[in-house]
């Protein structure tokens, strides 16, 4: 097994797949990560799609019929005819026979959607732990590489299993979406050529997911593809929201509903909050619910600072949610240039504003690197404040920061981020305004810590009088650096 070229990006994960396989042990690898991320893909092209076993779930298929396609892939595999299986324990007994049969160094065995194979009153997990605690986690050569997009499945159902399956699972590995890097990186490989500042504007609307990416085509420009994905008529990404929350989520309402008002909210909401919103009970499945979407990427939780766990916010940062929320949803179909025809329209700068801001929370390696601080334990978090009197009797307006970096070397960089074609020009009024901000957070928390006004943009800062008010830059290029 060899590095491969072809495959972009995941170096880090290439290197953990290769690991795995050249280990002189039995490996159960759980290969897990949002749908759409590329997980298959991966396994198949690390292997030239050669595998001695290989069988995919299907989605809301019966257990009869999921059976029916193992037994044709075993025969598809092994050249020969079974018995008709009745349960997964024959079938996982099968398999086993055949693996036996193969008399090999290394086995490579990859079950694909496995959450799907789980239906109910399947004793799936209970025949798969069977199968791989009595046999084959004894067989050195053998690696299992088994995979799903319900994440949530994956890590409470296999992963964090409290019966036979409980700390089996000894490798496991998560697919996250494409940074800016791997991203710039895919576009090219396609033969497009965009700016940076296009690439972003991409990311922004698919959020790094590599399935969407592979849908722009070459000969049209940004505006144009996402007309195509998602306004045209029969638009192949207009529906992909719903089918993402019913093949990830069992009761994808409440999910939903919990999505669809965090999409409102942009700093986010404390978990009462969210419940008092939505009409909801304080119970063990809210709680599971809020985990869940943060497991899936749906939603960060994060502390405000000086609050940690009293003053715990969740906030949506899944972008190709976001986007869709925003726009595809209410969308009627009669315009299929609707993108084009917003380049100019306040909403759509309202959210490119916005989505920046979950672009650069998703780089957050990428912006310590860039001010020198990666090596530097720190925490990142928001703060706010609300109108106050201060103990001279001066009157503070209320105001917010989203993101501020507080560094265990008696330095906060208080993190201000903006979406710009051209470089960004600091004015009287907004230098005011960040004076204030900052002289509002020192008295407020009474920190001693250094303060650094620090700006992160497409383009830089505009040097004029007033630009000396910011103590550290960070660019769309800085953003681009593989943190590797």
């Amino acid at each position: 097994m060899e590095y491969k070229k072809s495959i972009i990006g995941r170096e880090h994960e290439q290197k953990l797949i290769q690991e795995y396989y050249h280990s002189p042990k039995a490996e159960l690898i759980a290969v897990y990560g949002r749908r759409r991320v590329g997980k298959t893909f991966l396994i198949r092209e690390c292997f030239d799609n050669k595998f001695d076993f290989h069988f995919t779930g299907s989605f809301e298929t019966p257990r009869n019929t999921q059976l029916q396609l193992f037994y044709r892939e075993l025969e598809r595999y092994s050249g020969r005819k079974w018995k008709k299986q009745k349960n997964w324990y024959e079938a996982f007994d099968d398999l086993r026979d055949y693996l036996s049969s193969l008399r090999k160094d290394r086995m490579v065995v990859f079950l694909d959607e496995l959450p799907w194979m789980d239906t109910p009153k399947s004793s799936f997990l209970s025949a798969f732990s069977y199968f791989w605690n009595n046999w084959a986690s004894t067989v050195p050569g053998l690696k299992l590489f088994v995979c799903g997009s319900a994440t949530t499945w994956m890590i409470s159902k296999f992963i964090g299993d409290k019966g036979g399956m409980h700390g089996r699972a000894n490798r496991q590995l998560y697919i996250r979406p494409f940074t800016l890097y791997e991203t710039e990186k895919f576009i090219q490989s396609k033969g497009i050529d965009w700016s940076r500042y296009q690439i972003v504007e991409a990311y922004m609307t698919m959020g790094g997911i590599p399935y969407y990416l592979d849908m722009l085509e070459s000969h049209l420009s940004f505006n144009e593809n996402i007309d195509q994905l998602f306004f045209s008529e029969g638009a192949i990404l207009k529906n992909e929201y719903d089918f993402i929350f019913r093949s990830l989520f069992k009761d994808s309402k409440v999910y939903r509903s919990v999505v669809e008002l965090l999409s409102s909210r942009s700093s986010g909401m404390t978990r009462q909050d969210i419940l008092n919103a939505l009409k909801l009970e304080d119970s063990g499945v809210f709680t599971e619910v809020l985990d869940n979407l943060c497991k899936c990427d749906f939603l960060r939780q994060y502390s405000a600072f000086g609050k940690k766990e009293r003053g715990q916010m969740f906030q949506l940062v899944d972008l190709f949610s976001l986007f869709h929320l925003q726009f595809v949803e209410h969308a009627d179909g009669q315009d299929i240039h609707f993108w084009s025809n917003m380049l100019d329209n306040p909403r759509r700068r309202t959210w490119e504003g916005y989505a920046f801001e979950q672009v650069c929370l998703h780089h957050i390696q990428q912006i310590k690197l860039r001010l020198g601080i990666s090596g530097i334990l720190s925490e990142v978090c928001s703060w706010s404040c609300k109108p106050f009197t201060d103990k001279n009797g001066n009157n503070h307006k209320g105001t917010q920061i989203d993101l501020l970096i507080d560094r265990h070397d008696a330095t906060i960089n208080l993190c201000e981020m903006k979406f710009s074609i051209d470089a960004y020009s600091i004015d009287n009024d907004y230098a005011n305004r960040l004076n204030t901000r900052k002289e509002t957070f020192r008295i407020v928390t009474g920190t001693k810590k250094s303060l650094h006004t620090t700006m992160i943009t497409t383009n830089g800062i505009k040097q004029n009088k007033y630009s000396g008010v910011v103590q550290r830059e960070v660019t769309l290029n800085d953003l681009f650096r593989n943190e590797l």
